[in-house]
């Protein structure tokens, strides 16, 4: 009896156990980021009074297609994953998930959320996440491998959320919400290219190509990161000269600007792991206090 007992408890441990390994596969780290971005263009746009309803369906649906992309990133990028140290112990490679499993899973979370999205925001927003997921999936991810572009490329799906709120908000995209996507395009760059002067080895080893690879003094990557962060410095001030924001968020673009760009110098005089994870952690925090500071000074 005692065996029966804890051979019933071993199975319902598995079995918890599994849904952690599901979790993983989300990227659960990287959603939150998907869904500030989404609320900060939903915020933006929504012309009077914010509709809190329709706010949670968005977000709802947006983290149930963000969750699918990631996760059938990781179906796809399962052998590369097995190279790297960072990534041999996601629910794939490792082998807690059968990729059966997680093609199901992760087809089901995309489908879901893009008819949530459909239905409870528009069409809009929902042809727009599904136009997010198809760039990173079928473009950005196969690149990866074959061209030093893939960090530009893959701006373009992490830069698109602010459109999909902004969307489900107005029913239309403006002049102002492609000043929010560009913010955003702009300010990845530096953040992708940190992480892969922290990571290049694995990279490399993994076949993925990335702009360090071929630059062991870092010359070409850190004029490219810091090209980025002078360009983020205007860009970010344009909220203010189009009537988005106020002069409190002009005068915090220009400040958290020259920080960015401050580390980006940085990493140029002194190129190393430890100020490439600088640059990592400052871009971080960047963003979310731009947004923040842009919603707290907004003008309607």
């Amino acid at each position: 009896m005692s065996f029966f007992i804890q051979t019933r408890n071993l199975e319902k441990f598995a079995r918890s156990k599994k849904w952690t390994f599901f979790f993983n596969l989300i990227k659960p780290r990287l959603v939150p980021m998907v869904l500030i971005a989404t609320a900060s263009g939903f915020y933006l746009g929504t012309p009077a009074k914010i509709d809190l309803l329709t706010l949670f369906h968005v977000l709802l649906g947006t983290a149930l297609a963000s969750s699918g992309t990631l996760a059938l990133n990781q179906v796809i990028e399962k052998d590369i994953d097995k190279k790297m140290k960072r990534t041999k112990d996601r629910p794939l490679p490792s082998g807690h998930i059968f990729i059966s499993e997680a093609i199901v899973f992760s087809s089901l979370l995309l489908i879901s959320g893009l008819i949530y999205l459909l239905i409870f925001g528009n069409i809009i927003c929902s042809f727009i996440t599904l136009s997010s997921s198809a760039i990173y999936l079928l473009i950005y991810t196969p690149l990866k491998t074959r061209s030093p572009l893939n960090s530009i490329i893959g701006a373009i799906p992490g830069a698109i959320p602010p459109l999909i709120g902004w969307s489900a908000a107005t029913g239309f995209l403006s002049f102002e919400s492609f000043i929010l996507f560009t913010i955003l395009f702009l300010w990845q760059i530096p953040h992708a290219l940190a992480i892969a002067i922290m990571y290049k080895e694995e990279f490399v080893a993994a076949g993925i190509k990335l702009l360090p690879a071929n630059d062991p003094i870092g010359r070409n990557t850190c004029r490219h990161i810091i090209v980025y962060c002078l360009t983020l410095i205007p860009v970010g001030m344009m909220p203010k000269f189009i009537g988005m924001a106020g002069n409190f968020y002009f005068f915090s673009s220009i400040f958290l600007g020259i920080i960015y760009l401050s580390f980006a110098i940085s990493l140029f005089r002194n190129y190393s792991i430890p100020y490439a994870r600088k640059l990592f952690y400052v871009s971080l925090i960047y963003l979310p206090l731009l947004l923040l500071s842009m919603i707290l000074n907004q003008v309607n």
